[in-house]
């Protein structure tokens, strides 16, 4: 999995030949084919379920159809001084672009629905805009659309609360030129105190972030809670060698690699 946060892709962005670029307008965005498939197929899949399904449920669904899909770093395409674009390309994911995708699948049954979703999802008041893209995991929680709602401190009593300068490096310089530092409170659960009752305060189809105690970030890692019949998992994008694809790694063993975990619940 990708061991940082989507800023610092940002920062190595590159503008490769399969990135799929938007045009002028958003709703008449291009599309590779096998994309375009995947996003048909994908709505048709949410468009059938069953009446009733929860939220949680249909991310589920939706995330396991990325199982196995290759991991691609660097997806997004955009800084303060090259313009943004808005990215979609279902072959391969990062752990940021994977969520993404999913989230607003949720809420789409067709192609047209999903674009204007997607746009909503990654970014502020739908701006397809660098400045405007949610850089931080917590930008879910706190800028509009609001995608999900932060349940972290309702989960343990243990909870942590702390202020974070995002985008500012502890040598005083900023992970994204052009952007400004943003004083926010993150609320984590230190990983041991991850304990049977904050499972069981956890659903499937939770958003989980790895929190970090490094300056200017909130999260390094982000994926899906899901609990199967074999356990708990935590659903991501992973990069790591021995994966580079989308899995299911063991919830307990992921969180015991990281210093906590956010918790949000989609709204």
């Amino acid at each position: 999995m990708r061991t940082l946060a989507r800023l610092l892709l940002a920062l190595l962005v590159i503008a490769g030949a399969t990135v799929t670029r938007a045009v002028a307008e958003p709703a008449s965005v291009v599309v590779d084919e096998v994309t375009a498939q995947k996003i048909e197929a994908l709505s048709a899949l949410r468009a059938g379920a069953p009446a009733g399904q929860s939220k949680g449920e249909a991310i589920e669904l939706l995330s396991r159809q990325f199982l196995g899909t290759p991991y691609g770093a660097d997806m997004l395409v955009g800084s303060a001084t090259e313009p943004e674009r808005l990215v979609i390309d279902l072959r391969r994911v990062d752990c940021f672009t994977y969520l993404d995708y999913v989230e607003a699948l949720t809420r789409s049954t067709n192609k047209d629905q999903f674009v204007a979703n997607l746009i909503d999802t990654r970014y502020t008041d739908g701006r397809v805009d660098f400045s405007h893209r949610k850089h931080f995991f917590s930008d879910w929680a706190n800028t509009p659309r609001i995608a999900a709602t932060d349940i972290t401190g309702a989960l343990s009593t243990v909870a942590v609360t702390v202020t974070k300068h995002l985008n500012a490096k502890a040598d005083g310089g900023t992970y994204l030129p052009g952007l400004p530092v943003v004083d926010r409170a993150v609320t984590f659960i230190p990983s041991a105190a991850v304990d049977d009752g904050v499972l069981g305060g956890l659903r499937t189809g939770d958003y989980i972030g790895a929190y970090t105690d490094a300056a200017g970030l909130d999260v390094t890692h982000v994926g899906i809670f899901v609990m199967t019949p074999g356990g708990p998992v935590f659903r991501n994008a992973s990069s790591l060698a021995a994966n580079n694809k989308v899995v299911d790694s063991p919830f307990a063993e992921y969180v015991r690699s990281v210093p906590g975990i956010v918790v949000y619940r989609a709204q």
